[in-house]
């Protein structure tokens, strides 16, 4: 498997979420199956059963990021010297040339992603379009509706 972009933030995230699922939740779901036990016959006990799902699930997540933790490749935007292009971690201002609408995104890991707040995955067609560009120039982007033009405005490496 090859090497997992991720930002700080999204590491420190993940570790996070990993912590609470092994401290919190699964001792909580353990508790939950020993005492859907005691109610005995098993085969037709919906506690048990829920409670063995919800295990089923915890244990799938944690799996699931610990490989991604041990494939991360964390990267500190902070650390790298700016050049003014566009890479993994940077917030990046754009103008849409058809609608003279300025949008902001930070460009992330894609556990990170977020649109709502801003933070999109570094594999979005926005993302590989802007990768590498510069201040003022200008890019296109497949969308679903139809292919849109932006001018990178700015790009601030924070």
């Amino acid at each position: 498997m090859s090497k997992i972009p991720m930002t700080l933030a999204g590491e420190r995230a993940l570790r996070e979420e990993l912590a609470r699922l092994k401290q919190v939740e699964r001792p909580r779901i353990i508790q939950a199956i020993a005492e859907a036990r005691e109610h005995g016959d098993l085969k037709e006990n919906a506690e048990y059963h829920a409670a063995r799902e919800q295990q089923g699930f915890c244990e799938g997540r944690v799996k699931d990021i610990e490989g991604k933790l041990s494939f991360a490749q964390v990267i500190d935007i902070t650390q790298i010297e700016n050049t003014g292009k566009v890479i993994f971690g940077v917030t990046v201002t754009i103008l849409s040339l058809a609608t003279g609408q300025t949008v902001i995104y930070r460009i992330v890991g894609e556990d990170e992603a977020d649109v709502k707040n801003g933070k999109i995955s570094v594999t979005s067609p926005i993302a590989r379009a802007l990768i590498g560009k510069e201040v003022g120039d200008e890019v296109s982007v497949q969308t679903p509706g139809g292919i849109v033009e932006y001018e990178i405005e700015a790009v601030v490496y924070i």
